[in-house]
């Protein structure tokens, strides 16, 4: 699975067409804002825990006021964008398995369903879940 889900950036790598079209700069975008959403959603998680006023809540705030899983929906734009940069170098448009193959095990078999399952019958989860986009960010419902 890691081969399939590394095949853009095998593959970019071994072609020699090196430069850098609209196409690769929308994918460094995609990248970077991935890139945000990961490592900011992930701090902002770490930084919610580490204060013992709130154990067993839910993270709210941030980054998590907009998506339930912020870090989760970042490492799949991470991996599109990764996707659009090979495709400027080799025109490839099967290595969208890649990409494909990492936003469907996030949103339907491993994170994002994992932690809807754990949280799903707590009252301040549904609540938080009736206001908060599951996986693309949006502006949260009042």
């Amino acid at each position: 699975m890691l081969f399939i889900i590394s095949l853009p950036i095998t593959v970019a790598n071994s072609s020699a067409n090196q430069s850098l079209g609209p196409l690769a700069w929308l994918g460094i975008a995609l990248w970077i804002l991935g890139f945000y959403f990961e490592s900011v959603g992930d701090a902002q998680l770490k930084e919610f825990k580490s204060k013992a006023e709130n154990k067993g809540k839910i993270m709210t705030e941030g980054l998590w006021s907009y998506t339930r899983h912020p870090n989760y929906f970042g490492e799949a734009t991470m991996w599109w964008g990764i996707f659009l940069i090979a495709l400027t170098a080799l025109s490839q448009l099967w290595l969208i398995i890649s990409p494909g193959l990492i936003s469907y095990l996030l949103m339907f078999v491993s994170g994002v369903p994992l932690l809807e399952i754990k949280y799903k019958d707590r009252p301040d989860f549904i609540e938080y879940s009736k206001r908060t986009n599951k996986f693309f960010p949006w502006i949260p419902k009042k």
